[in-house]
């Protein structure tokens, strides 16, 4: 009388269209986490890539310490800058951050 009859389950084999709703609002979230974090920052390193792989001797950088200068020599992973009149320091390429109009530094 106080035991409620237990009944089997049916067994739901393969896909229906109950399971895609349960899914839905990950699937919506990992889009629209692609389209505003990964993209970017996938668009931002290529960018990155591709400027490094331009730099020329003469073209003048800002590297990520802040240090502006002019390239005087290039090798695939070291850069030699002339900060100032005679003198030249080497860096990783790596650090440089960007490339600035020429002339920049003759007007600092």
């Amino acid at each position: 009388m106080f035991i409620t009859n237990a009944y089997a389950q049916s067994a739901s084999s393969g896909f229906s269209l109950d399971n895609i709703g349960s899914y839905l609002p990950f699937l919506l979230l990992f889009v629209l986490l692609y389209f505003l974090m990964i993209r970017p920052q996938q668009k931002k390193q290529k960018e990155q890539r591709d400027m490094l792989s331009a730099l020329a001797v003469g073209d003048e950088v800002l590297t990520a310490g802040g240090i502006v200068g002019k390239i005087t020599k290039v090798t695939e992973n070291f850069i030699t800058l002339e900060i100032s009149e005679g003198t030249e320091i080497i860096i990783q390429k790596t650090s440089i951050v960007s490339m600035l109009p020429n002339g920049t530094i003759e007007n600092l």
